[in-house]
């Protein structure tokens, strides 16, 4: 793994659990704070908040499987997201990094309150942007797996450019397209780099429908959480909402004027969100 140094370091660690070879880049110095990137991201998709963060904060941006440089094994059932959760726990312990502050974004967030929920020991305070804690019954589970699993042939049959067309075209994006051209250039050409093998893989392991649902273990939650949302994104804001009725310690954040990437969108603000919650 990362030796914590100052500067920019990058190493790849194999898990002796599930096989899978992790890319995990640090900058940084101070408490651990650890970055988890949604579907078809990477450790790259946060380099707008890194080095604001890296001033007070030793980052590590960890590329999940199937994403970036990490690559997911050719079994599925190796890297559901109840053991990428215990690798994750497992990696920070052997840097000497729990607990950490832990942020998801999105499939990163479903990741990081499994971690939460799973092993504990591991967290200091959890943030979780545009996250979930899965769908609830069995049968919206089965729903979206048919989904998943149709996306996921698709991308395997037509191959990373016609997905990465496909996926810039939803809705959810909406907010995205007011970005600065660098900035689209630089997300798609990141998404790019990604392989049909792994995406199709990801979906497989750590889709919505393939993990399990953690509703009714929110009440459970002792760790101090934040929720944040954008305020155009509808769907995901009113997801926050009830998993805060479901634990009312949790608290909530909606960023103005932001969508479903308030870190990409907003960044300066998530930044700000950030630091005063670990503040706190």
């Amino acid at each position: 793994m990362a030796i914590h140094n100052p500067q920019l370091s990058s190493a790849i660690e194999t898990s002796p659990t599930t096989g899978i070879s992790y890319y995990v880049a640090e900058t940084g110095a101070g408490d651990p704070l650890v970055l988890l990137h949604g579907f078809t991201g990477s450790g790259e998709s946060w380099a707008d908040v890194t080095d604001q963060l890296s001033h007070r904060l030793r980052v590590i941006r960890i590329d999940l499987p199937g994403h970036g440089r990490t690559p997911a094994p050719p079994d599925p059932a190796r890297c559901t997201l109840p053991l990428v959760a215990g690798d994750i726990a497992a990696r920070l312990r052997d840097l000497g990094s729990t607990p950490a502050h832990l942020v998801g974004y999105s499939m990163g967030a479903r990741l990081a309150l499994g971690i939460a929920l799973l092993h504990p020991y591991a967290v200091r305070t959890l943030i979780l942007e545009s996250g979930s804690p899965g769908l609830a019954t069995e049968a919206e589970r089965a729903a979206r797996r048919a989904l998943d699993e149709a996306l996921a042939t698709r991308i395997e049959q037509n191959g990373i450019v016609a997905f990465v067309e496909e996926w810039e075209r939803l809705p959810l994006w909406e907010s995205q397209r007011r970005l600065p051209e660098a900035v689209r250039q630089r997300l798609r050409a990141q998404r790019l780099r990604n392989t049909p093998t792994g995406l199709a893989a990801s979906l497989r392991s750590m889709g919505t429908g393939a993990q399990p649902s953690f509703w009714n273990d929110l009440p459970r939650l002792s760790i101090p959480t934040l929720l944040i949302t954008g305020a155009l994104d509808a769907k995901f804001t009113a997801i926050a909402r009830a998993m805060q009725a479901r634990c009312p310690a949790m608290s909530h954040c909606v960023i103005a004027d932001a969508g479903h990437a308030p870190h990409l969108e907003c960044p300066a603000e998530f930044v700000k969100r950030v630091v005063e919650f670990i503040d706190r």
